[in-house]
């Protein structure tokens, strides 16, 4: 008995001892714990913190010393005092905070943490040993370094977010994502999981993602010429003026991606007058799924074994990816051609691989920045993705209510010249009754030269003021304009922000020309003092014109396209915050700081609206939108648009768009005629089609001009189409407007991936081209030429109605739906609420008839109409109203809830109509509103019910 006491005294010492040691390295903080790290390995961290944020977020940061760098994010807002409750719990070498619903579990030894939920499940894990590694740099002459986190999560998870990208990729599990902006791609450095949760990292500088290996020139593969020589394929360049002029080549590698990297094209080759083969074959030491990226611009082909894996065509100037992803052996010898005509002498054409994932690393995923003082991220948990945005939204601040006309129609093309082409446009849309809520005014509405005086051109805009007066008072028609950051030379404006140290004028020094040919620089957003100059310019010379809108293009910045990012920093130069590579990617959050910033100051109450063609995390909380670009107007951009978007608003922003129609068009299309002609008809058909259930409704494009009556005919099925969805989205009012305000005040996302509601059903992790808009509607847009059906899955967890047909379908099968020239398949999910308005032209018009509440039965729902006072921010004041329609399947009774809250102007007293759906099919949704429809209720703000 002695014996084993002492022995169970001894283990009880042996226990406090190391329990005191594991102590010792771990301090308690207000909000969190700090950890020295016992053992930290080369490059690694020497301590790290846990702060918690909430009970579903973890802020934690390591530093390569034994201080943490107290510079301000310019990602998140000022956060609110910690007001969880949390514990902290020692055991040997691990330490655990847990809150609520979230633990965290720390190696006193490495530094790693595995991230748990409330019943011990694990969420995430940062890589064995930590995942940490911190190599030191320097730039502009101070301490930087390079910042890598790595995790390891779960096999039958997907990974979404990153931002908006072109190649084509919803689940972007496996695939290397880089963050750093560009035309047509946008980086938004939050990732979320179909684990529910997200990581938001914390840095502004160029970021690798997910698999953070670089790709490598095909000459690290075994190669061998057409002819069979080993090391090398060839290369054909042949003349197009006089095909019998060909050059042949051995070459190793293709990469000509940028415009420092044209001088290696072989002598004498004038890209405009050549096409170039390179042929042969290749061969891998590795078995299993090879990633080729092909990065390119004019026409290209690249076939793998006598199969075309890709083809493509994008515009000269503008060059994007495609990711080829094919499973191939080892030892096995396999056939390459690539083929490319080049469109111009600025043309480019890269093509790389990848190795393999091995089993480890398929289930790994990191972040990588070139810049920064320490790791630096948050993460974020929740019952579903809904959960995980609205954390982000915690941290970044809320999404604001955008004005009701901005949910309407956009009309716009590259460009409106005159004043009398905006009026004649706009007097076209109301003389067809065609709905339109917006005009857009394009580039170069300055005089030549000007770029950036922010002045309107007198003899084509002779009078600005009373353009805007008549847009709203005759036509009730809004206008947005384009503003760049960037200045000519020689404008005034250039000269006074330069003077006083505004600009960032490398661009000028090095006497470097835009596509014009004009010496040009652009403004340093970064100066909170440049902001505040910048907005007084164009409130000076463009708000008080009255205009509505502000369209923040090339906000990458695109300070000389198609540079590499190497030269594009250099041309930057250093910002008011420092070296260019700290706050690289973060140019477009600043800028529509200011705007916003300077337009609430001066008329606080106007609701802003930006549209913006490069994003960061944060940018929601300025009244931002993102498009997508200068994409292509071919068939795979109207296909790639579909990931791009859900990918940018599962980011946690959530008004997007592309240009309907595409912006950049091929040769062919600009004077065409015959099937040409029908394609391009077909094609913008199919866009609106899509883009009426995108969050913004927008046409934009290069000439052939994209109005509806500059498409086809009255009595074409395009135009018959194009006006179809124009009608539903303006009876649709009631139900987008009420997603709105969801999103405000409860952090909603309108445009879904199917993750997000239906995250249970395995088959739906990959779907790319289908998504819910909002909680009702599964969209299934048609995305190739001719095609009069499609294969779509309907998620297992509902059935589904045929929106135009009534008629049911049961969950969890895959079928072919119709998919006629004029309509694309689309589902009401069964316990769904469609509230729709009557038939209108813009968004602000008045109108007598009762709003048509489509109650789709099956199931249990309640959706909520949210009303304010459209354009203004009394919103958050409090002045809106809510009211509640709750449908009981058991008792077939639909209740209207006591109205909530109130504004100025709302109507006290109304009437629905309550058009019951059921799998008799029983009814079918009107587009065009009928007074009589259904069970006329009159409704004075207080409860009632309706049978079913």
């Amino acid at each position: 008995m002695k014996n084993l006491k002492k022995q169970f005294l001894f283990l009880l010492v042996i226990l406090i001892f190391f329990q005191a040691t594991a102590q010792e390295n771990v301090t308690k903080l207000n909000d969190g714990i700090e950890i020295k790290i016992k053992k930290p390995q080369r490059n690694d961290a020497a301590v790290l913190r846990i702060q918690v944020v909430s009970n579903s977020i973890l802020h934690i940061t390591a530093s390569p010393t034994s201080t943490f760098d107290s510079t301000k994010s310019l990602m998140l807002i000022d956060l609110k005092p910690n007001i969880a409750k949390f514990e902290v719990k020692s055991t040997n070498d691990n330490v655990t905070i847990s809150t609520a619903t979230l633990n965290a579990t720390v190696s006193t030894e490495t530094g790693e943490i595995i991230f748990k939920d409330e019943t011990g499940n694990t969420l995430l894990q940062e890589t064995k040993g930590g995942g940490k590694t911190i190599t030191g740099t320097t730039l502009d002459g101070k301490q930087s370094y390079i910042v890598k986190q790595s995790f390891t999560g779960e096999t039958d998870e997907a990974l979404y977010g990153l931002g908006q990208h072109q190649n084509g990729i919803f689940n972007y599990k496996g695939t290397k994502v880089l963050l750093s902006q560009y035309n047509t791609e946008v980086a938004i450095p939050f990732l979320v999981s179909s684990k529910n949760y997200g990581i938001l990292w914390d840095n502004n500088s160029l970021t690798k993602s997910v698999d953070t290996r670089d790709f490598e020139k095909i000459s690290t593969l075994r190669l061998y010429s057409d002819k069979g020589d080993k090391g090398w394929l060839t290369a054909t360049y042949t003349n197009k003026k006089g095909p019998s002029k060909v050059l042949s080549l051995p070459e190793s590698f293709i990469d000509y991606s940028f415009i420092p990297s044209l001088k290696h094209l072989p002598e004498g080759i004038v890209l405009e007058n050549t096409t170039v083969k390179w042929e042969g074959a290749f061969e891998t030491d590795f078995s299993g799924e090879h990633q080729f990226n092909l990065w390119s611009s004019g026409y290209t082909n690249v076939y793998i074994d006598d199969k075309l894996v890709a083809a493509k065509w994008r515009q000269g100037w503008n060059a994007t990816n495609e990711l080829i992803r094919i499973n191939l052996e080892k030892g096995t010898k396999h056939k390459l051609k690539i083929e490319w005509d080049p469109l111009g002498n600025e043309s480019f054409i890269c093509f790389n691989w990848s190795k393999p994932l091995t089993e480890t690393q398929k289930n790994e995923f990191a972040f990588e920045s070139e810049a920064g003082q320490k790791i630096d991220y948050f993460f974020v948990s929740g019952k579903n993705i809904d959960e995980v945005i609205s954390g982000y939204r915690t941290l970044t601040g809320k999404a604001t209510m955008m004005p009701k006309w901005s949910m309407g129609f956009w009309q716009s093309r590259e460009r409106y010249k005159t004043q009398d082409e905006i009026l004649n446009t706009v007097a076209e849309f109301r003389k067809r009754k065609i709905g339109l809520d917006n005009i857009v005014l394009d580039w170069r509405y300055w005089r030549e030269g000007q770029w950036g005086s922010h002045e309107f051109d007198p003899e084509r805009f002779p009078d600005p003021k009373g353009m805007i007066k008549t847009l709203h008072e005759k036509y009730n028609t809004k206008l947005m304009i384009s503003v760049w950051a960037k200045f000519y030379e020689d404008t005034q404006n250039y000269k006074d922000l330069e003077a006083k140290g505004y600009i960032l004028k490398r661009n000028v020094v090095e006497n470097r020309k835009d596509w014009l040919g004009f010496n040009n620089a652009i403004y340093d957003p970064f100066h909170p003092e440049a902001r505040k100059e910048f907005w007084k310019l164009i409130n000076k010379n463009i708000y008080t014109t009255g205009i509505d809108a502000w369209w923040m293009d090339a906000s990458e910045p695109d300070v000389h396209s198609n540079m590499p990012p190497e030269v594009r920093k250099e041309m930057i130069g250093n910002t008011y915050l420092g070296a260019p590579e700290i706050n690289y990617n973060a140019f477009s959050l600043m800028n529509a700081k200011g705007i916003y910033e300077g337009q609430r100051s001066v008329d606080p109450n106007k609701r802003i609206f930006m549209l913006t063609r490069s994003g960061f995390a944060g940018l929601q909380r300025y009244a931002a939108a993102t498009w997508s670009g200068d994409i292509g107007s071919r068939w795979e951009d109207l296909k790639n648009q579909i990931p791009a978007g859900l990918n940018f608003t599962m980011s946690g922003l959530p008004y997007w768009t592309s240009d309907i129609g595409g912006f950049s068009v091929e040769t062919r299309y600009e004077n065409a005629t015959g099937e040409t002609l029908e394609e391009w008809r077909e094609l913008n058909a199919r866009w609106y089609q899509y883009g009426v259930f995108c969050p913004l409704f927008r046409a934009h494009g290069q000439f052939p001009y994209r109005e509806i009556y500059n498409i086809a005919p009255e009595d074409h099925p395009a135009y018959k189409s194009i006006l179809f969805y124009n009608k539903l989205r303006y009876r649709m009012m009631p139900y987008i407007y009420s997603l709105i305000g969801q999103t405000y005040h409860n952090d909603y996302t309108m445009m879904r991936g199917l993750p997000m509601d239906f995250n249970s059903d395995k088959k739906v992790l990959n779907i790319a081209d289908q998504f819910m808009f909002g909680p009702a509607l599964l969209i299934n847009p048609v995305t190739e030429y001719k095609k009069r059906s499609r294969e779509l899955y309907l998620p297992n967890t509902n059935g589904w109605y045929n929106l135009y047909t009534s008629e049911f379908l049961k969950g969890g099968q895959t079928i072919t739906a119709e998919a006629t020239y004029e309509q694309i398949p689309l589902y009401v999910k069964e316990g769904s609420i469609l509230a729709c308005g009557p038939n209108i032209e813009y968004t602000s018009q008045k109108s007598s008839e009762p709003f048509t509440i489509y109650v789709y039965t099956g199931k249990d729902v309640s959706f909520s109409l949210y009303e304010d006072e459209n354009t203004n921010y009394n919103y958050e004041k409090g002045k809106f109203s809510t009211i509640e329609f709750k449908y009981n399947e058991a008792s077939k009774t639909l209740t209207i809830a006591n109205r909530t809250g109130s504004f100025d102007g709302m109507q006290k007293n109304r009437a629905f109509n309550i058009v019951f759906i059921g799998k008799n099919k029983n009814a079918t949704f009107n587009l065009i509103s009928n007074a009589n429809e259904g069970q006329k209720v009159k409704y004075n703000g207080n409860k009632l019910e309706v049978k079913f």
